[in-house]
């Protein structure tokens, strides 16, 4: 026991804060989480406290840490996944936030976008971004809090403020304000990192108006971030991996050959294709992202963004209270055969890939007096479901036909769910025994950052499959549900 070394894994997610201890071979020893309260200022607004961040934090990482059998000091390393493009600003002083973190899925700057492509600006911020111009990335929304906070700008141009995504807000925190820093995965998230170049761009910068005073330092996503204040747990850790969670859910898939595509269902859901070291651009309107960077060698990636899934489930919690958690929906999705024509689409802060549509809101279409809770119930599950066809239909546009896709996130428990997505994409779906693989991520780039690992290779080694699903439906029925989900997709875009 004594020559375990062993790892801290940080997921601060959209809806919840985890901490995972885990042993040198990617088994987990203890997990601590807290849930993360949503503020809804205004409608299409979405905030979360960054001081509640912290703690939470805080919190959920002593937690952890406390159960190491041998102490903290036997802790070899951090790494950190987060929720990616969510934005805070922060005196550089006092490391006071200026305002509420602006979550990902917030579309306050859907007015900005429009300006923007108005002006003939799209195609170049996605020729150097990847993106496409949507609020849901973090350069708008830096710009927002500069005009919107007093003094913001003004601070913002003088030094005396910083941005970050929640891995640098939480980096600052960590280290005592001693490192100001991001990785890759999440400067390319911004709008405001040139992915080719691998740099800030100063035309981007100019153009979202946002100041180079800002911005933290762009790293690889395993090597040195720092060791976190030595008062916090008891003993410096070294700080040695960070990545967006969905970049971090495809390393801990070990998603390391191109063509290899994960998706995660979690809050959102995101499926992302391994393209090698050569961005590929996409003509369907997927995003062209940095998957990875490693001893500096940049690996690229296809991705799709869905802004609800697991989200959807939540509503059904605490909106409609037709559940009363989220283990229930399998049961009652298998107490009906079919929703008898109900579609949930949950385009409650617009729709993402590939509609990429902010004014887009949610509907039921095709209720009927036979229609109940769970009609609607099973109608949310096949919606992420149909969701993710979307984006495998885009990739196929693009020229790429998976063969398999592997699961995680907290939807991905669901059988019932996981069988579904089998049967309308028509390919097997693999399920791997930890589902939680943004955090696993994480801690395997800690790991390689801090030279437990000595390649992609052990990591790869690591991997192991729990169940997986076989595609059962008949073509026809399986086209059939789509062109309905199409349909009522369509109705919600009000077209």
């Amino acid at each position: 026991m004594a020559d375990t070394r062993y790892i801290l894994g940080i997921d601060q997610g959209t809806t919840s804060t985890r901490a995972v201890l885990f042993d040198d071979g990617g088994i987990p020893v203890h997990i601590a989480q807290r849930e993360l309260p949503q503020i809804f200022p205004n409608d299409g607004w979405v905030e979360h406290d960054p001081e509640e961040i912290w703690s939470a934090t805080v919190a959920v990482c002593a937690d952890a840490i406390a159960t190491c059998p041998d102490g903290v000091s036997a802790i070899t390393a951090i790494g950190i996944a987060n929720q990616r493009e969510t934005t805070v600003v922060w005196d550089r002083t006092t490391g006071v936030p200026v305002h509420n973190a602006i979550v990902w899925q917030d579309r306050r700057t859907a007015s900005v976008c429009d300006t923007l492509r108005d002006g003939g600006h799209a195609n170049a911020i996605t020729a150097k971004t990847g993106l496409v111009l949507d609020p849901y990335f973090s350069g708008t929304k830096v710009a927002w809090i500069l005009d919107n906070v007093t003094r913001a700008r003004a601070r913002a141009s003088n030094g005396e403020l910083a941005f970050g995504t929640i891995d640098t807000f939480l980096l600052w925190r960590l280290t005592g304000g001693q490192v100001h820093a991001t990785d890759a995965t999440n400067a390319s998230r911004t709008m405001l990192f040139n992915i080719h170049d691998q740099a800030w761009d100063a035309t981007l910068l100019d153009l979202l108006d946002v100041p180079a005073e800002l911005l933290p330092d762009v790293r690889d996503s395993a090597g040195d971030f720092g060791e976190t204040d030595p008062t916090l747990f008891g003993a410096a850790i070294p700080i040695r991996g960070v990545a967006g969670d969905q970049h971090a859910g495809l390393v801990g898939q070990a998603g390391f050959e191109p063509g290899m595509i994960k998706s995660t269902f979690g809050t959102g859901c995101f499926a992302m294709l391994n393209t090698g070291t050569t961005p590929v651009v996409s003509n369907h309107k997927l995003l062209t992202t940095v998957a990875y960077r490693i001893a500096g060698q940049t690996t690229y990636a296809l991705e799709g963004s869905i802004f609800i899934a697991g989200a959807a489930v939540q509503w059904l919690r605490d909106q409609l209270k037709v559940i009363h958690d989220a283990a229930q929906t399998e049961a009652i999705a298998r107490r009906v055969p079919d929703t008898g024509g109900v579609y949930l689409v949950p385009a409650f802060t617009g729709l993402g890939a590939p509609y990429w549509d902010t004014e887009a809101r949610g509907a039921i279409v095709g209720l009927t007096r036979d229609s109940g809770a769970p009609e609607i119930v099973r109608a949310a599950l096949e919606s992420v479901v149909y969701q993710t066809r979307d984006l495998f239909e885009a990739m196929a546009a693009d020229g790429t036909t998976p063969a398999s896709v592997r699961v995680d996130g907290g939807m991905a428990a669901n059988d019932w769910t996981m069988q579904f997505l089998a049967d309308v994409l028509s390919v097997g779906v693999e399920r791997p025994i930890n589902t939680e693989t943004s955090v696993l991520g994480a801690a395997y780039l800690s790991a390689l950052g801090a030279g437990i690992y000595d390649s992609l290779n052990d990591v790869a080694a690591n991997w192991r499959i729990d169940k997986t699903y076989t595609p059962t439906m008949a073509d026809a029925e399986r086209e059939r549900l789509y062109a309905g989900w199409l349909k009522a997709v369509a109705q919600t875009r009000g077209c």
